[in-house]
């Protein structure tokens, strides 16, 4: 006769194994950890991740131990993948996230804490987005101010490529987090985003609400790299691996930076996106940044909003900055300005027919010769960010009667006889003056043939939107 003991002692290490074994694999998603900020109403925050096939999850969002609100799934039997929509809610918190996995009788219970609701950005690009704040002007007092912007979460994902488009983040180089001076100047070109982080503070100074900045940036890298095979397809670039000249640090080849670090972002809910690129498409590929921006704007689009099971909005606005001047005597600008007037889509003003729901921060007046980081990359991220914040109150949120762009040129004329340059403008302006001798408008030094002229009025035309101070020719006032 067998004593009772010993099927106990079979049968509890089956138990035991079963029900540790139930939680192998069940997980959210890379970025869904504590501190994070969700998307706001009047969308609902998609939450995500791994699981057992066959098994249910059970999310719950709780505050001050009492559940808000409680969704249900099934993970996918295909993919190993559960998510839940939660439904609108009002920006604030924080609150607590649950997941339940059930499978027979077992469960299995994931949490993350702290989580705000407010407006959730994402912010992309080359190295004048990645730069840190330790590297721009007044770093250090711009580091120290974060106590007041505890409610602004920062993320920043891993420099990560991939040959095919991944699901899920594969590193993330800073999780969810509140400010601190280490966290925001970790190291150059490192976390955390200038741009962003400012981008993000103005608005929370505005709001007053939760904001959330997710940075994934890699400096040194041309569009086709951020871009998917689709929306490459049909701007027709060359399927051929690009060899970068000696400038280029990061990845080129077609869509590796869009399959590792944006795609895995999809199922995330936005509220928009900022962008600061196309210094490396200057000299490659320049003359296809009419249709590649554009067309990686559409595309994102379209994949922000499937991935989110339509919370994010189908043309979300897409801020950018157009591109700076680079002031070193060594290196040509012949691509720059291409490069500025193929950023509109060859319009020279945003929102237009074919990039709606738009804005821009014009920075050719920032040029930065004297920084320590070449002067490709300007150190006044400050300006650059604040005229971000214009453009994204007025196009994203809606904000009247507000000043984000300069006053385009309904008629130029130029009058080489007399050294002249006649602009009106469809609205009034203001010409500020430097001192009482001169002021500075927006054209290239030496230019005294009449041919010179002509060749740099579009260059006009796209600085003319900034509204700016500080350019870069001297012409007599009229």
């Amino acid at each position: 006769m067998v004593a009772p003991g010993f099927f106990l002692g079979l049968v509890l290490p089956l138990i035991l194994w079963a029900g540790s074994s139930a939680g192998v694999g069940f997980r959210f998603a890379s970025y869904i950890s504590d501190y994070m900020v969700l998307q706001k109403e009047p969308a609902g925050a998609v939450i995500w991740g791994y699981g057992l096939p066959g098994a249910t999850v059970t999310v719950s969002l709780c505050q001050d131990q009492e559940t808000v609100m409680r969704k249900g799934t099934s993970v996918k039997a295909d993919s190993n993948i559960w998510m839940v929509v939660l439904d609108p809610m009002k920006p604030g918190g924080p609150f607590e996230v649950v997941a339940e996995q059930t499978i027979g009788r077992i469960n299995h219970t994931l949490n993350i804490q702290n989580v705000l609701f407010g407006d959730v950005w994402l912010c992309s690009g080359q190295s004048n987005m990645q730069m840190t704040v330790s590297q721009i002007f007044n770093a250090t007092s711009e580091m120290s101010n974060t106590a007041a912007y505890q409610s602004v979460r920062i993320l920043s994902v891993s420099l990560i490529q991939a040959q095919k488009e991944l699901e899920d983040l594969p590193g993330v180089d800073l999780p969810w987090s509140k400010p601190t001076a280490k966290n925001l100047g970790h190291g150059n070109f490192t976390y955390m985003s200038a741009v962003c982080w400012l981008f993000g503070r103005n608005l929370y100074d505005t709001l007053q609400y939760p904001i959330g900045l997710i940075s994934s940036t890699w400096g040194g890298t041309p569009i086709e790299a951020w871009s998917s095979g689709r929306s490459l397809k049909a701007c027709r670039v060359p399927k051929q691996r690009f060899i970068p000249p000696h400038s280029v640090s990061g990845p080129s080849n077609n869509s590796v930076l869009w399959n590792a670090m944006i795609h895995p972002l999809c199922n995330m809910t936005l509220k928009g996106v900022i962008w600061y690129q196309g210094e490396n498409n200057v000299n490659y590929n320049t003359g296809l940044y009419n249709c590649t921006f554009p067309a990686l704007i559409e595309d994102w689009r379209q994949a922000f909003h499937y991935g989110s099971q339509g919370q994010t909005q189908r043309l979300f606005p897409f801020g950018f900055v157009q591109l700076s001047s680079d002031l070193s005597k060594t290196t040509s600008q012949d691509g720059f300005p291409q490069i500025r007037w193929h950023q509109t889509a060859d319009f020279g003003y945003v929102p237009n027919l074919r990039m709606p729901n738009t804005f821009m921060a014009v920075a050719m007046d920032l040029g930065d010769k004297n920084s320590p980081f070449k002067s490709i990359h300007p150190r006044d991220k400050q300006t650059v960010a604040y005229r971000l914040h214009l453009g994204a109150r007025a196009v994203a949120y809606g904000e009247k009667d507000l000043i984000f762009q300069g006053p385009l040129p309904e008629k130029i004329e130029v009058l080489s006889g007399k050294g002249l340059l006649n602009l009106t403008y469809y609205q009034k302006i203001q010409v500020l003056r430097l001192d009482n001798k001169i002021f500075e408008v927006s054209l290239y030094k030496q230019c005294e043939e009449e041919m010179c002229w002509e060749s740099d009025l579009r260059r006009f035309s796209l600085i003319a939107l900034s509204g700016t101070k500080k350019l870069e020719g001297v012409i007599r006032e009229m």
